[in-house]
């Protein structure tokens, strides 16, 4: 994985081009269900993204953690909303997470200072 946000926001779009230009048609199905998986229905978008963000610090995917980080804090995620994410998730998935969220709780850190950054 990159190392920053940007390098990882930037791989990821790459990769996600080439494997969605493959000419492989089940993946660009797949790309789909997950995209509108995340889109306001009965659940804002905010929420579904705190909710995909808690499931991957239980499977332990930094990719999906720095991801739905990243897309919570886009939706409008409070540092107070996220940290409760995060406890749920350790509830959930015990002390196994306390890696990701210590992983977790750099990148929200990061994303906040660029997002204030490019606010100021």
């Amino acid at each position: 994985m990159k190392s920053t946000v940007n390098e990882f926001r930037a791989y990821r779009k790459e990769m996600n081009d080439r494997i969605l230009n493959s000419g492989f048609r089940d993946y660009n199905k797949f790309f789909a269900l997950d995209n509108k998986a995340y889109i306001n229905g009965a659940l804002n978008s905010k929420t579904k993204e705190l909710m995909g963000l808690s499931s991957s610090m239980v499977l332990r995917c930094n990719d999906c953690i720095l991801y739905h980080i990243d897309r919570s804090i886009e939706e409008g995620a409070t540092q107070e909303e996220l940290y409760e994410t995060f406890n749920i998730a350790l509830i959930v998935g015990g002390s196994i997470v306390i890696p990701h969220l210590r992983y977790a709780i750099e990148k929200m850190d990061e994303i906040f200072a660029e997002k204030n950054k490019n606010e100021a």
